[in-house]
């Protein structure tokens, strides 16, 4: 593969002057129900419950068949597990069993004292144990797909495939880093996260109306429609007296996995044993990691699959819910031993 021209992801001052103004939502105040009627094929869980992480209620949901398959899904940073509800379905038509979590201090899991990588990978692992001792696929998005290398590579005999959704975290300037600043940056890290955490304790997330949210999300979702935005509200947020509010812990910060740099992550990739299939999409947006194909390429283990998407974005599988899954559920079937 050729190198690509590296790009820089773009900045939220930079959406309104080199890419599409986003559009206005439909006038008036939708009711939940009218917004929810706009996408027929989205489907919220089949089923839910509560797994107990070392005293952190983790909310687990299921869409297909009690009975099928497993396949693990993971979603992003400051995500919901319910913006697969139209990428799941489409899964569970296959007969899996889809199942996904919505991260510690995100959607209808509990808030923590503690939110770090380690924590979001011992979370990952006691929902993993709830689903039997075979290997199953685990797909995983953005943060997802960082967590999904780290899970791979400890525990290669829980796995059969592993599926990255851009989530390919850069490695150019972390696998040489000396082992002492290597320490020195989690010190840093740490000591940041921590300060953040005393000055935002006892903060609250700003409400606004439906609309209102699905602005601000649209700054960092640009490419995604005001339709799309303002369903993510409705499953993603809590409505109280004063507004809706994001269901998201307001101590956590963008880019904070506490004392961790996620692009560590690549350094796992090369080891993975399981068939691996990543995804890049070559249309950049703010929340995604601003990697380019010659980033990943070094890094992939024999035999991986290796696929950089033009005209997609960092959240390929809203994008292109149908094109993704399709593109999962064939390699599943291609590399899957009898």
């Amino acid at each position: 593969m050729a190198p690509m021209e590296k790009r820089d992801a773009p900045t939220v001052g930079q959406l309104d002057e080199g890419n599409p103004p986003i559009s206005d939502p439909p006038t008036g105040a939708p009711t939940v129900e009218e917004v929810r009627s706009w996408f027929p094929r989205a489907r919220r869980p089949d089923r839910q419950r509560i797994v107990d992480a070392a005293g952190v209620g983790i909310n687990v949901v299921e869409w297909g068949e009690a009975d099928g398959l497993p396949m693990l899904v993971i979603h992003g940073g400051f995500d919901f597990a319910e913006t697969l509800n139209e990428f799941a379905p489409i899964l569970a038509s296959a007969g899996w069993r889809v199942v996904s979590w919505d991260h510690r201090g995100h959607g209808d899991s509990a808030w923590a004292h503690l939110y770090s990588w380690e924590a979001d990978l011992r979370d990952a692992v006691m929902v993993l144990d709830t689903l039997g001792e075979e290997p199953i696929p685990i797909v995983g998005h953005s943060k997802g797909g960082a967590l999904a290398l780290q899970l791979g590579a400890a525990l290669p005999h829980r796995f059969s495939h592993l599926i990255n959704l851009d989530g390919l975290p850069s490695g150019r300037s972390m696998p040489d880093v000396a082992e002492h600043e290597r320490t020195k940056m989690l010190a840093t890290e740490l000591s940041a996260w921590l300060d953040h955490r005393r000055k935002v304790a006892h903060k609250s997330r700003r409400p606004g109306t439906l609309t209102d949210l699905a602005r601000r999300r649209g700054l960092m979702n640009n490419r995604l429609t005001p339709e799309w935005l303002q369903y993510l509200v409705t499953v993603g947020a809590r409505e109280s007296e004063d507004g809706w509010r994001w269901k998201i812990d307001p101590t956590l910060r963008m880019g904070g996995f506490g004392p961790w740099r996620p692009e560590w992550s690549m350094q796992r990739l090369p080891g993975l044993s399981m068939p691996v299939y990543a995804m890049l999409g070559l249309e950049l947006e703010v929340m995604g990691w601003g990697t380019a194909p010659e980033d990943v390429v070094p890094f992939l283990p024999p035999g991986a699959k290796f696929e950089a998407l033009e005209g997609v974005g960092h959240f390929m599988h809203i994008e292109q819910p149908d094109l993704i899954a399709n593109k999962i559920l064939k390699f599943i079937e291609e590399t899957s031993r009898d």
